[in-house]
């Protein structure tokens, strides 16, 4: 590796992670600066690398979803991350679920199997001169947070995040719950607690009057739809969870044959099954009201809460006009900007923009032109989507939406056809910019 410069890493996410198994793979060393576990976040539990949040669903797998076309794309560009996670999968149905524990460690111990890989457990103050990737993710700290803004001339922006609560299995009242997908897809992936009109009723009630941790003013304007707390979703209108989380549609009790009016769902959380997620219950409840609000779902009323829900600031940057569709710092050369702080928005998303981060400083490093996936595929449309957003720019995540029309494609063939145009011209990129590290 001798005549190559260092690159410096900021963060230890899922963006700063990918990028630096890009650039090690094409002969860079790196020196990742990761701040846990001396200096926490408020979501953040451990001080491991590749932490999954909020989380443990890397969402869909499936052909007919942005979701699972993106990570076709990401398979063919050679993504490192999603082949870990794959050995550290938990059974999701269509979805790839990990053991968060499990994948954290072992994306740690891939990444110092490599001699250029060192690891410093410090925090980052300052812009880190270039080559760079600043990768701190939503959660970045203050002082980096005021740097990133006096340096692009912008102000910040937020939006605010939730993660769900986590229960003990053994706790769960099994007499009033039983596995089983949505229209019997999926085998036994999901844990269904089933509930009549009226304990629903009861349970409403109780969400919509709960008591909620105090936003501040403007802090309530930037709640992200992405992750909308349950109870600010409840109180659009009674039947939103049944049309939402908590809707019944294709689940029936495979014992008794019968539906429900309400129906909660759980994903496993590890690979052991002794602890599970409420699939779509971020909150913002306080810890107290959370034990009360959700013992009142039957199957949960001696459950014990392994974690609560919180509500953190997720930071992110204005990046149209700031970065281009290479992830790079406009003005500041061989400085990139990764992960929810450049506006992608999802585990995957920021998987993603480590990977075209972490190649497109390795290539500006050996001297070969920026190569960005074009449009046509989830990749390349992200990637335009944070450069060159119109006004009210947001976070986005991977949707058919961000790509272009399908003219002359019926409504029915739309999915299938953008799903094999993104696989052929994501294929054919690769073959003619030499996106993938030379063996």
């Amino acid at each position: 590796m001798s005549g190559k410069p260092v690159v410096t890493i900021a963060g230890g996410g899922l963006a700063g992670c990918e990028a630096a198994f890009q650039l090690l793979e094409r002969g860079f060393s790196v020196k990742m600066y990761e701040m846990r576990p001396g200096k926490t976040t408020g979501a953040h539990r451990t001080g491991g690398l590749a932490e999954l949040v909020c989380s443990n669903s890397l969402k869909s797998e499936g052909q007919e979803t942005a979701s699972g076309v993106l990570k076709e794309e990401l398979d063919i560009l050679g993504c490192r991350l999603l082949g870990i996670a794959r050995k550290c999968r938990v059974p999701s149905g269509s979805a790839l679920a990990v053991d968060r524990e499990a994948f954290s460690a072992e994306v740690e111990n891939e990444l110092f199997s490599y001699d250029g890989f060192s690891l410093i457990r410090e925090e980052v103050k300052e812009v880190p001169s270039a080559p760079a990737v600043i990768a701190a993710g939503p959660l970045v700290s203050a002082p980096l947070a005021e740097a990133l803004a006096a340096i692009t001339g912008r102000e910040r922006l937020y939006f605010y995040d939730a993660i769900a609560p986590v229960v003990d299995f053994d706790g769960i009242d099994m007499t009033r719950a039983y596995f089983g997908g949505r229209y019997g897809k999926g085998g036994d992936d999901y844990l269904n607690l089933p509930m009549n009109r009226e304990e629903y009723d009861a349970f409403y009630d109780a969400l919509v009057n709960a008591e909620t941790v105090v936003l501040k003013d403007f802090e309530k304007r930037e709640l992200f739809e992405g992750c909308m707390p349950v109870e600010e979703l409840a109180r659009r209108g009674k039947d939103t969870l049944r049309f939402g989380p908590m809707r019944p549609v294709g689940l029936r009790n495979p014992e008794t044959g019968e539906g429900a009016y309400a129906v909660v769902q759980l994903r496993r959380e590890n690979t052991a099954g002794n602890c599970y997620n409420l699939v779509g219950f971020q909150t913002n409840l306080t810890y107290g009201e959370q034990k009360r609000v959700f013992s009142l779902i039957p199957a949960l009323a001696h459950a014990e809460f392994l974690r609560c829900g919180i509500m953190h600031r997720n930071t992110y940057l204005d990046s149209p006009g700031i970065l281009n569709a290479d992830f790079s710092l406009k003005g500041y050369g061989e400085v990139y900007v990764a992960g929810q702080l450049c506006g992608v928005e999802g585990y995957v998303e920021s998987i993603m923009s480590g990977l075209i981060a972490g190649v497109s400083l390795a290539r500006r490093l050996n001297g070969e032109p920026t190569a960005v996936p074009p449009a046509t595929t989830v990749t390349g449309a992200l990637c335009a989507y944070v450069s060159s957003a119109a006004d009210g720019f947001k976070p986005m995540n991977a949707n058919f939406g961000v790509l272009p029309c399908a003219e002359g494609v019926g409504k029915k063939e739309r999915k299938k056809h953008y799903r094999d145009r993104a696989v052929r011209d994501i294929m054919q990129f690769t073959s003619e910019t030499g996106f993938l590290p030379r063996v």
